[in-house]
């Protein structure tokens, strides 16, 4: 199956979402599974919404998320070039045959006659598209309009059929021909639409499957038939497409997912601090199944088995804990040498870390992953929990205790519980986990007859400065002697 061809066509528009990364990964994997080509073009035809900023940021999104392309920008094919800003002139000449081989028509109707003509339309309860006013005009009406000084849309002129195809996640779906109007496939200005735009490349590019989102599923249609009109022409040499309608992604209320969501933003999860893997993981169950009740797996592994087939067509619903959740489940299998590397840029970016750590703190950081690993989820959580070990420290932000933490845990009661403490520790001839602990239960608990959780908050707090943190014992062993007896001094004053 090595002739398979998918695409990943987005617009450059703004923040990618992951309705748009879902689609991106599951045309990678079955590029993938298949021996097939990934191909990665851009559809930046919209000049008003379209941005070079967007566009990086797109490449960007891909290569974080390791979803490599066969054939596209930076990369080249056969096929390029693979923006759509790019190739207006294949465009305009295709349109112009269209129009030579009566396959579409220029429209002069104005935005009012349009309107005008579906309000009767829905009041006669007939279905309100367009009606080929402009199928068939005489040389004297195009005369007249010219004089007007209006200026044509190109219209695509479907056939007169119904449309059925056998969608690879729906089965067989139909629109009658009275639901698939004729429809405009270059502007007034000669701009070129998605509705052209889109199909075309499809042929030139040889997609032999495309993989796309619930709601595109109208344009179906129009696509083949301009498939067809294409191979009229001579522009296409083969058969059309197989389409799979991927389902909807919905968000809280049973709605949706829209742009506006912050659940669907990909920086989001890149700034909190997500791992790729662990994301992609999460969106290949939007709508798919590994099988055998396999929830986490690579997208290496994923590929290895998906099939279109297993696509359920049904919305899928958006769970950001359980996201989070198996994000964590994705921290916990990583080396601490490699948690460190990815951790370290959210550090340095909080001013925990200075732009670039010192050799000791990065051993710091390596001792105290461990103390960490299992209780993340985010790698941003990394910074709260481990901020404490380099504040006051070269290039790093002054040690504070939470205000609200203090007054719920450093209250005057606490005060002989961080004496008895001080005195404890000041003693420890050989600072380990092990002799820390010792002593501080000896002081606090056998001898204060204290509850554990009473005798270590205040502990806790005066030197990590919050109530959760990494455990204590072994907080304190990395911390030092001298900084830690510092910081309970500091709390006691």
């Amino acid at each position: 199956m090595s002739n398979v061809r998918v695409r990943f066509c987005p617009s450059p528009t703004g923040n990618p979402h992951v309705g748009m990364i879902r689609t991106a990964l599951f045309n990678w994997a079955y590029a993938r599974h298949t021996g097939g080509t990934f191909v990665f073009r851009i559809e930046d035809t919209d000049i008003a919404r379209d941005s070079q900023q967007s566009y990086v940021d797109l490449l960007d999104a891909l290569r974080w998320l390791g979803l490599d392309w066969d054939e596209g920008p930076e990369i080249g094919g056969p096929h390029g070039p693979y923006r759509q800003s790019e190739r207006m002139d294949i465009y305009k000449e295709i349109a112009d045959k269209l129009l030579a081989s009566g396959h579409a028509y220029h429209c002069y109707c104005s935005q009012e006659e349009l309107e005008e003509r579906r309000e009767a339309a829905r009041a006669a309860s007939k279905t309100p598209g367009y009606d080929g006013a402009c199928r068939k005009l005489s040389d004297d009406q195009v005369a007249a309009y010219k004089a007007q000084d209006r200026r044509p849309v190109v219209r695509f002129r479907m056939p007169d059929t119904d449309f059925t195809w056998t969608d690879l996640v729906r089965g067989d779906v139909t629109f009658a021909a009275e639901h698939v109007p004729d429809y405009v496939i270059v502007r007034a200005t000669g701009e070129p639409l998605y509705t052209l735009v889109n199909p075309v490349d499809d042929v030139l590019m040889e997609i032999t499957h495309v993989l796309r989102g619930e709601d595109l599923l109208s344009s179906t249609p129009r696509q083949l038939a301009l498939y067809d009109a294409l191979n009229a022409i001579g522009v296409a040499k083969g058969e059309r497409p197989l389409y799979g309608h991927l389902p909807y992604v919905m968000g809280e209320g049973n709605k949706k997912l829209s742009k506006r969501d912050p659940e669907s933003s990909l920086l989001m999860y890149r700034e909190e601090g997500y791992l790729p893997e662990g994301l992609l993981n999460y969106l290949a169950l939007l709508g798919w199944a590994f099988g055998n009740d396999v929830e986490f797996f690579s997208k290496e592994e994923m590929a290895t088995v998906f099939d279109v087939a297993r696509v359920n067509a049904n919305p899928a619903r958006f769970d950001l804990k359980k996201c989070t959740s198996i994000n964590g489940d994705w921290i916990r299998t990583l080396s601490p040498a490699d948690l460190v590397t990815r951790l370290t840029p959210y550090l340095i970016k909080e001013g925990v870390l200075s732009a670039e750590p010192a050799s000791d703190q990065m051993a710091v950081l390596l001792r105290a992953i461990p103390l960490i690993q299992e209780r993340m989820e985010t790698l941003r959580q990394g910074v709260g929990m481990l901020g404490f070990l380099f504040a006051d420290q070269p290039g790093s932000a002054s040690f504070e205790i939470d205000p609200i933490e203090a007054e719920k845990v450093l209250t005057p009661d606490a005060q002989p519980v961080l004496l008895a403490a001080r005195d404890a520790l000041v003693s420890i001839s050989e600072w380990t986990t092990q002799n820390i602990e010792e002593a501080l239960r000896v002081a606090l608990v056998e001898g204060m007859e204290l509850k554990p959780k009473v005798a270590f908050g205040p502990v806790r707090v005066a030197v990590t400065g919050r109530r959760v943190s990494p455990p204590l014992f072994e907080s304190l062993e990395i911390l030092g002697q001298e900084r830690s007896l510092a910081r309970i001094t500091s709390a006691i004053k």
